[in-house]
């Protein structure tokens, strides 16, 4: 087995890296939701600007189909086509199903990724840093790892409100598979590079 040091300059390696990529990736999805929106606010813009009588006919079809009485439809579409802004935020919520309230900032969202990648990287490094004996260590680590995990659980029941054990328990066991399989796959790997 490696020796401490370089377990630990290996999984601080990888943290910097993962939470770098996690970043990235959660960065570019989320710009790229917020890009989807402006290209669609501006397709709906301009076909309003072109086909104003569609976009119109549109309107009275939903609430028609909501079951608003024809003289209140025409109130409604009177309403809304009297404000661009309010017509082209109309069109975007109720035709398409795009709320601009749903996008996220990308940095924001990033920041967040990367961060928390970069903190749930710490508990199996920690054991690393101040023991000297790799297989006591990794005893630790583990330990460390699954209580870490199981807090993880219980912690989403705050915005869940499901049951804490169950939770808890769920979170320690994908997280133990997903750690069983980068195990495998690292012994796989040691054994065929030698």
């Amino acid at each position: 087995m490696a020796d401490v040091k370089m377990v630990l300059l290996s999984g601080l390696a990888e943290m910097v890296a993962g939470a770098i990529s996690m970043f990235f990736g959660a960065y570019l999805s989320t710009k790229s939701q917020r890009e989807f929106f402006d290209n669609e606010i501006k397709r709906e813009t301009r076909e309003i600007d072109e086909m104003p009588e569609k976009e119109t006919e549109e309107i009275r079809e939903i609430y028609s189909n909501l079951g608003f009485k024809e003289d209140e439809v025409e109130m409604i579409v009177k309403r809304v086509t009297s404000d661009k802004k309010l017509w082209v935020r109309f069109m975007m919520r109720e035709e398409l199903g795009i709320m601009e309230e749903t996008f996220d900032d990308p940095l924001r969202v990033g920041s967040i990724m990367g961060i928390s990648f970069a903190i749930g990287s710490l508990p199996p490094l920690i054991p690393y840093m101040i023991m000297d004996n790799p297989f006591t260590a990794l005893k630790v680590a583990v330990v460390t790892s699954l209580l870490f995990l199981f807090g993880v659980g219980i912690g989403k029941t705050t915005v869940t409100k499901g049951n804490w054990l169950k939770s808890g328990i769920e979170v320690a066991i994908i997280g133990s598979i997903a750690s069983g399989v980068g195990f495998i796959i690292g012994k796989i790997v040691s054994l065929v590079v030698g």
